[in-house]
């Protein structure tokens, strides 16, 4: 689905200044107000509380989601759960590194990481049962297997369908990066579907008029006589293909303040260099930008992690831009008081056979892979799960559901995973099927 801007008008996002915290200073006088505030009783608002997102932090921000998608089925063996010197270790090109998690290490691949790890658990027992690249994003993205007659919403769409802010005047769902399978709203409709930004940093396309004021205005003007004119005796149908909610949309976006957040050319050299000169680096910062302004969901996706051939030489390459980028989101989200309102999962398709082929790859292993979860107040530092260091068990140990990690992220988010919502064919559909993991709540 084209997204509203791209009917409107085109535009060259120019470089805006760095979008900085409000003072200690300020933030104790406003919560010394909202304690006396509430201390008395009042409801009334006190002037100057009604903060926009990019002047809250921690408990006051709403929380939001970031998704870092490892397009391809990233190993586990290769990134959160190496087992050097054992039957599926490899043939030796991985050592395992000490990180900021007492007893837990990850591949040497990963030594920016390795130093930010306490920011995340790590899940080593995931489980599913899908191990086609379409059929596993669509189950790692929902939730859910892939059904006929049903699409169900990615877990992005549900929170900006369940959370909206107006607050915030830039799309509320945004993909960033090249995913294969970008994240959709399903049964709750085309407009939850992820705003996508192929190239971070390279500025949004048709976000302004190309025309000026007073022409563009004489256009609106003329367009909004047409569509009046055609909606007479259709409103049914013209309410259905979502015409006046589009251009409402794409109007409020493009003569909002809130666009400096996809362009971070005034943003400091040392964090730009932190963060890496890759396409992933570069869709780190924006999303880091993007959830100071308040969006609500935001994926970022690194492809390359498809390795039936020439794994170990796939993984290291990936892991040059997975690595620094990373690691600096971890790093900079603690720094700006954002990871406390922002959950986190790094998280693929699937893992990859502890057997290597011959080829020198891994192929697709949806049981026993791994991810990084934190942030949003979930429990950090934590180990959940074990693999198999022989290959002999398939099944790992306390093996835990899709469902029941994205149960988890529902009800952090403050979202009752098992509400059900009737879809367009009438058919009642809870958000999760999952329960949530109480170890990390």
């Amino acid at each position: 689905m084209r997204h509203p801007s791209e009917l409107v008008g085109r535009t060259d996002l120019s470089a805006l200044p760095f979008n900085s915290r409000p003072s200690t200073l300020n933030a104790s006088r406003r919560d010394f107000l909202r304690f006396a505030a509430s201390s008395l009783g009042l409801s009334f608002a006190v002037p100057g509380l009604e903060l926009r997102a990019a002047e809250r932090r921690g408990h006051d921000r709403p929380k939001s989601f970031l998704t870092v998608w490892l397009g391809g089925g990233a190993s586990q063996l290769e990134t959160w759960d190496p087992h050097p010197g054992t039957k599926i270790g490899g043939d030796g090109g991985v050592t395992a590194i000490k990180t900021t998690i007492p007893d837990v290490q990850i591949a040497h691949l990963y030594p920016h990481v390795a130093e930010q790890l306490h920011h995340v658990s790590v899940i080593r027992s995931l489980v599913s049962k899908e191990g086609d690249h379409e059929r596993a994003s669509y189950m790692l993205k929902t939730g859910y297997r892939p059904e006929p007659t049903l699409v169900h919403p990615s877990i992005g769409a549900i929170v900006t369908h369940e959370l909206p802010d107006d607050r915030v005047e830039i799309p509320q769902f945004v993909s960033l990066g090249d995913s294969n399978f970008p994240p959709r709203g399903g049964f709750l409709g085309d407009r939850f579907d992820a705003y996508r930004i192929f190239n971070p940093g390279d500025n949004g396309q048709n976000l302004r008029p190309r025309v000026e004021d007073d022409r563009q205005a004489r256009r609106l003007k003329n367009l909004d006589v047409v569509s009046k004119s055609f909606q007479m005796h259709r409103s049914a149908k013209v309410e259905r293909t979502l015409h006046q909610h589009t251009i409402d949309a794409a109007l409020k976006m493009m003569s909002s303040n809130q666009l400096k957040a996809f362009d971070f050319k005034e943003e400091p050299a040392a964090v730009r260099a932190a963060y890496g000169e890759s396409q992933f680096g570069q869709g780190c910062l924006v999303a880091r930008r993007l959830l100071e302004e308040g969006v609500r969901s935001i994926e970022v996706a690194l492809n390359g992690f498809d390795s039936h051939a020439r794994n170990l030489e796939a993984h290291t390459n990936r892991a040059k831009d997975l690595d620094p980028a990373l690691a600096a989101l971890l790093k900079d989200l603690a720094e700006r008081d954002l990871l406390q309102s922002t959950v986190v999962l790094v998280i693929g398709e699937f893992g990859r056979t502890p057997a290597i082929n011959p080829a020198g790859g891994r192929d697709h292993w949806p049981t026993g892979f791994s991810c990084l979860l934190g942030g949003g107040g979930l429990a950090s530092g934590q180990l959940l799960g074990a693999t198999d260091p022989t290959g002999e068990k398939k099944q790992p140990e306390s093996p835990i559901e899709v469902a029941d990690l994205y149960a988890t992220v529902l009800k952090q988010l403050g979202i009752d995973p098992e509400k059900e919502v009737i879809t367009p064919i009438g058919r009642p559909m809870k958000y999760s099927a999952g329960k949530p993991i109480e170890r990390l709540m």
